[in-house]
């Protein structure tokens, strides 16, 4: 009887210990939690680690398979190829991950206008996002993180770590993240899962391994060397912060508006100087911009109506910090020059007859200003936050304001520690750690921090994505490149020009930049170009029709993924000279009708612009004005504003510069 209990009692140890050495405790990267989306119709790698030597147990659906870890703990597993559906449980070792879905990834990636979230394109597609509600479009965000050293292992998840699409999860993520995933999921019907990995202002080396930059540009890596010290990095860090904490204390202590209550509704501003807000004099002194601060006021007149009613003040956006008030209360501060300024007034706060606006402009460099062509109103009702509100609902505000100076300020020091900006930073933060997650495709938007050096472009983001498809060791992995949108370059700077647009052939860096990002795609064969040359803003970087920009996008993958004969912007194919005309064919029939924007050159490179130029068919017919032209080229400037040659199927031709055959 003592052997057979005896027996019994090591039986049940044994699979006890099974159990455990099949449940092994495990860590696993920060993308794989509950409500993740897993790549379709392909393996899927699974990894992780564990004690070196201890057994993995992978199960989901019906399938299982057990790996075991190696000296260093680190395992690795493929999941077989599934079709789209779920929810599944996705148990590895002793984690069990909920509610996942086998669908299609797709990697988000580039500069700000990734970055732009649904909250600042809401007025664009009030309607729309007010109905988001999708459980089966999940979505994730990266933590910005740069190393300075060299690749590491994992990234940081944000607060949306693979949330389902509805307007309070999609209010702070990517834009173009988000209805990319819903067209997506509009065609197919299956599981879309996004991940954004962008960092507004980068320029593309930081995304470019070490190694993929050493050999043709070992001149970019030295710039991260300096910074690879962390003590100098960290006092570097301080001081900078101690210096703008210094000089905020001084503007404070010496700026009259905050000591004499600028903002009170009952201060006296009759004498005033009145200023037009688009003039920018009022912000300058002796020819240069002020460093500090300088106030405005404006009154407006409340009626009965809208007196105490919930209003919205657009204040277009402003050039660089803002703090605004109303009736002497702040409504809005912005530290930065790109959001629009879209302040919220609650309830009551609105009187009937008089109220006043005053901004408080803060500036450490260039030139304080208003932005032309943004809307500057007070709205009010139920419609207030759309692009387009009920006329009746809409106060307009005067382009006059009355002005007094603030405080003139020293430069504040700085000294760049912007990590994200240097070669590597980023791919060995955020890139490396997430391969070899299956994806469907990458999505790049990227380019406007390189346009003041476009030359190298094409090169490294030929580099970049050759990168990306070794570290995924997938050599066909699909690139779609967002090529930029028309923008009027001058307007980035802190000491804007007039908004005349450019009308005699200008070497534009974001045109070579835009042809950089064609030829790429143009010679590769699993990247495409989604072009967006008619969806910008001539006085915003981030211009807000993000909705266009993810349909162009899914073009390029329905191409890319599926093999779908999907047409997408029209190509140059080819340029000859016939007679005195130069024929530009392209790959695909053209709207018909005269065209501008084109220009010709003869072998010394010195562009002039074609009077006479004409679509039929397939082909641009151009009267050249130089008797031997070896070179046209089409949109060629920042905003090419009269840039109007289409497809057939309404899609904007890509800007383009081409050589003169005979």
């Amino acid at each position: 009887m003592m052997k057979k209990k005896l027996g019994f009692t090591i039986l049940l140890t044994c699979l006890f210990l099974g159990v455990l050495t099949s449940n092994a405790k495990v860590q696993l990267p920060s993308f794989f939690q509950s409500g993740m989306v897993i790549q379709r119709g392909k393996q899927v790698p699974v990894w992780g680690k564990a004690d070196g030597g201890e057994r993995v147990t992978i199960r989901i659906n019906k399938f299982k398979t057990v790996v075991i870890a190696d000296s260093n703990g680190n395992f690795r597993a493929n999941l077989p190829a599934m079709k789209a559906g779920g929810p599944y449980t996705l148990m590895i070792g002793d984690v069990v991950l909920t509610n996942v879905l086998v669908g299609d990834v797709w990697l988000c990636s580039g500069q700000s206008n990734i970055d732009v979230t649904i909250e600042r394109v809401y007025p664009q597609y009030t309607t729309e996002i007010d109905q988001f509600s999708n459980d089966k479009i999940r979505l994730f965000r990266i933590q910005n993180e740069t190393n300075t050293h060299g690749v590491q292992e994992d990234i940081r998840a944000t607060s949306i770590n693979w949330k389902p699409l509805t307007k309070e999860n999609a209010w702070t993520f990517s834009a173009v993240g988000t209805f990319l995933g819903k067209r997506m999921f509009e065609q197919t019907g299956v599981p879309q899962g996004i991940i954004v990995n962008s960092w507004g202002g980068t320029p593309i080396e930081a995304w470019i391994s070490a190694d993929s930059l050493q050999q043709a540009y070992p001149d970019l890596l030295k710039k991260t060397q300096l910074y690879q010290n962390d003590e100098y990095v960290k006092a570097q860090a301080r001081a900078n912060q101690l210096a703008d904490q210094r000089w905020t204390e001084l503007l404070n202590e010496k700026d009259p508006g905050i000591q004499q209550h600028f903002t009170a509704l009952d201060y006296d501003d009759s004498t005033w100087e009145t200023v037009n807000q688009f003039s920018m004099e009022w912000a300058k002194k002796k020819g240069r911009g002020i460093i500090g601060s300088i106030w405005l006021r404006q009154h407006v007149q409340i009626d009965k109506a809208h007196a105490g009613q919930p209003a919205r003040l657009l204040l277009g956006t402003l050039f660089d910090q803002d703090v605004t008030y109303l009736n002497g209360k702040e409504i809005g501060h912005t530290y930065y020059q790109y959001p629009p300024r879209r302040y919220d007034i609650p309830a009551g706060m609105l009187r009937e007859g008089d109220n006043v606006i005053t901004i408080r402009f803060i500036n450490k460099y260039g030139i304080p200003h208003f932005i032309p062509e943004k809307p500057y109103m007070l709205t009010f009702g139920a419609d207030r936050f759309s692009q387009n509100p009920m006329p009746e609902d809409v106060i307009p505000l005067s382009e006059s304001w009355k002005h007094h100076a603030g405080v003139d300020m020293p430069s504040c020091p700085s000294g760049d520690v912007s990590l994200q900006n240097l070669p590597t930073t980023l791919y060995n933060a955020v890139v490396y750690p997430l391969a070899p997650y299956a994806i469907s495709g990458v999505v790049w938007y990227q380019g406007e921090s390189n346009t003041g050096n476009p030359a190298p472009y094409a090169d490294l983001l030929r580099k970049m994505i050759g990168n990306w498809r070794t570290l995924w060791k997938n050599p066909t992995l699909p690139f779609c490149v967002v090529q930029l949108a028309n923008h009027d370059g001058r307007q980035q700077t802190g000491n804007p020009s007039p908004l005349i647009p450019q009308t005699t052939p200008v070497n534009s860096g974001w045109a070579q930049l835009r042809e950089a990002q064609r030829q790429v795609a143009v010679n590769d064969p699993y990247t495409e170009l989604a072009v967006a040359i008619d969806l910008g803003e001539p006085v915003d970087i981030h211009p807000l029709r993000k909705k266009e920009v993810a349909e162009r996008i899914g073009l390029c993958m329905d191409q890319l993924v599926w093999g779908k004969k999907t047409a997408l912007s029209p190509q140059p194919v080819n340029a000859k000279l016939k007679d005195h005309e130069v024929i530009v064919t392209f790959d695909q029939p053209l709207q018909e009708g005269e065209q501008a924007e084109f220009e010709v050159a003869g072998a010394d490179k010195k562009f002039v612009n074609v009077k006479e130029a004409t679509a039929s068919g397939r082909q641009v017919s151009l009267k050249s004005p130089i008797s031997d032209p070896v070179f046209v080229r089409y949109a060629w400037k920042d905003n090419p504003v009269n840039a109007h040659l289409y497809s057939k199927k309404d899609l904007p031709a890509s800007p383009f510069e081409v050589k003169v055959t005979k």
